[in-house]
């Protein structure tokens, strides 16, 4: 790798999770299985146990998912700086989805493991407790552009209801979220408006929309507690698809994204113009990688088994 490389790492959101991610790294990786001792000791419970061996509910949960993808793609790493040193040294920008952009700000810089995971922890249940207040999920929408699914989400929602955007991942697979009537309603009339498929998602509730706000409070105490500096490399904000270095915006754009739609496809556009490549997907599975293709078919992409 020359110091011109542009290598873009890319970390994985909720959803990603299986039982028995993290095998392959504590194999074959001291610095990997370290992770997982210090996550035991800031969470209180044994996180590697549970993505070894599940039960796959319990891991699925917000609560746990999300610590759990955070360590394992942060192990995920030490296991690449330890088998290909040059593309770690190489990565010149990140992006993380949702969750991922924790993930992302600490192998940058921004802050310290043990804050990022108290962090996550602490985002995880309160995002749960949001979500539990209210009947509430999530729909994919594929085959559709932005502008229709707006207006299928203001003809599908009843007075009162919340249903809107919530992450816009590449051209054709758009995920709505709100009232579970809303989104069962909408699931409905995108089928019949020629969607070529609805998937509603099995997460705990209207992730990235006004019915989160319960959260918001919680983070942005957390956050102002917690020491943010500079990221080294460019991170991706999934809130405005743009690059912040300044702490307190940082912070800002923190608890935003759990209310905002993801721009996940502009975030990816916004590297491939800026000539990042290739891009490494740091995490378990090939989820972002997918994505990438359907945004640029030509993209370079690689990843590190979990």
């Amino acid at each position: 790798m020359t110091g011109l490389s542009k290598i873009a790492f890319l970390f994985p959101g909720q959803g990603a999770q299986t039982v028995g991610m993290g095998r392959l790294l504590v194999d074959a990786s001291a610095a990997a299985r370290d992770l997982y001792a210090r996550a035991a000791s800031v969470l209180g419970y044994d996180l590697l146990a549970l993505c070894l061996e599940g039960p796959a509910e319990k891991l699925d949960s917000t609560v746990y998912s999300q610590p759990a993808l955070f360590v394992t793609s942060l192990a995920a790493v030490e296991v690449l700086r330890e088998r290909s040193p040059d593309v770690v040294s190489g990565c010149a920008a990140a992006a993380g989805l949702s969750l991922g952009e924790y993930t992302a700000l600490v192998f940058a810089g921004a802050m310290s493991f043990d804050d990022g995971l108290k962090l996550v922890q602490l985002r995880g249940s309160a995002m749960q407790a949001a979500a539990d207040a209210v009947s509430s999920g999530m729909v994919s929408i594929l085959g559709m552009d932005r502008e229709k699914i707006d207006k299928l989400c203001e003809d599908a929602r009843a007075e009162g209801e919340v249903l809107q955007v919530a992450n816009l991942l590449c051209p054709g697979n758009i995920v709505v979220s709100g009232h579970k009537s809303a989104c069962a309603r909408v699931a409905e009339m995108a089928t019949a408006a020629g969607a070529m498929k609805t998937i509603p998602l099995s997460v705990a509730g209207a992730f990235h929309t006004p019915l989160m706000q319960p959260a918001v409070a919680q983070l942005r105490e957390a956050l102002a507690s917690v020491a943010i500096t500079s990221p080294r490399i460019p991170v991706v904000s999934n809130v405005d698809a743009g690059v912040h270095s300044d702490p307190n915006e940082l912070r800002d754009l923190l608890v935003q994204q759990v209310v905002s739609p993801v721009r996940w496809e502009d975030s990816q556009r916004w590297l491939l113009a800026e000539g990042y490549a290739p891009f490494w997907e740091v995490g378990p599975g090939r989820v972002l990688r997918g994505l990438l293709k359907r945004i640029d078919r030509k993209a370079e992409s690689d990843g590190v088994d979990c």
